[in-house]
């Protein structure tokens, strides 16, 4: 398969004229803080509108709107999802979905049930290795969100049983380590499906990390909305290459920090990672003209 990996025209990362950030997560998935924070350290970048999307959790969006309505800002409501596509583990954003749809809402509580189940048998695989983790530990790592590794991470250090977060992965979570545990995965069609039903647009996420051009081509076969063009793990290369993919197929652009909060350089990367407000515009045009 041909990469897509050969761009026209020179292009930053970072427009002068984007302010909005649309790939942004809570402590409702994976991410480190509260949706209330979140808007809190976009506002200090200077960004005005913003997408918390999650993973399979809506939870956070209504507490990050309404925070953020009180100091000038914008939530597009958002969502991020899991499918696998050939063996390869494709996510889909869904952007301006109605949180109260009841499809959408059943959908991510079998997400829910699925990441309990994992997390369950992770720690089963833990203890198996002699390391006593509990599932109460992790539970307390999660609150209200939905639970996955990083909070069996968070939970393995607080319990002094690795050293760090990195080491946890390293040794016991990443893909390849022995506890780890597969995921529960929609396929792409399925996930533009449901996106499509809660009234949202479908886009697929940092496609540079695991796309080529024809696996784009196949979810537009599907009733792909867009692409996230910008990216953190994007090239300049690339960025280029999917802003041309996007206008040659009249797609839409999104883009983002994929801020998690506890990663590194997380913090210095939130604010150089945006899109034009245009590029929201564009969206809700495209919803209109549907």
């Amino acid at each position: 398969m041909q990469s897509i990996e050969n761009g026209r025209e020179s292009l930053s990362p970072v427009d002068t004229a984007a302010r909005a950030d649309l790939h942004l997560h809570s402590y409702y998935s994976d991410g480190v803080h509260s949706p209330r924070i979140v808007v809190d350290k976009c506002h200090a970048k200077g960004i005005t509108t913003i997408a918390l999307a999650d993973h399979d959790h809506v939870g956070g969006i209504e507490e990050a709107a309404d925070y953020a309505r009180g100091i000038g800002m914008e939530v597009v409501p958002a969502v991020e999802l899991s499918s696998m596509l050939n063996g390869h583990e494709i996510h889909v954003l869904g952007y301006f979905i109605d949180t109260s749809s009841r499809v959408l809402r059943e959908h991510l509580e079998v997400f829910r049930d699925a990441r309990l189940r994992r997390a369950e048998g992770i720690v089963k695989k833990l203890n198996i290795l002699n390391v006593p983790l509990t599932m109460e530990a992790v539970l307390k790592q999660t609150g209200s969100g939905a639970v996955g590794r990083p909070h069996i991470a968070n939970a393995m250090v607080d319990e002094g049983l690795v050293g760090s977060y990195q080491a946890a992965f390293a040794r016991y979570l990443g893909s390849h380590a022995p506890a780890y545990a597969e995921k529960y995965y929609l396929s792409p069609s399925a996930a533009i499906e449901l996106i499509s039903s809660a009234g949202g647009l479908s886009f697929i996420a940092h496609p540079g990390k695991y796309a080529t051009d024809e696996v784009v081509r196949e979810l537009m076969g599907y009733g792909l909305d867009g692409i996230e063009v910008v990216h953190p793990s994007h090239s300049e290369a690339q960025t280029i290459a999917y802003r041309n993919l996007s206008s040659q197929y009249f797609l839409l652009e999104s883009g983002g920090s994929d801020y998690h909060g506890g990663k590194k350089n997380d913090d210095e990367q939130l604010g150089l990672f945006t899109v034009s407000s245009r590029i929201v515009e564009e969206m809700r045009k495209r919803l209109f003209e549907r």
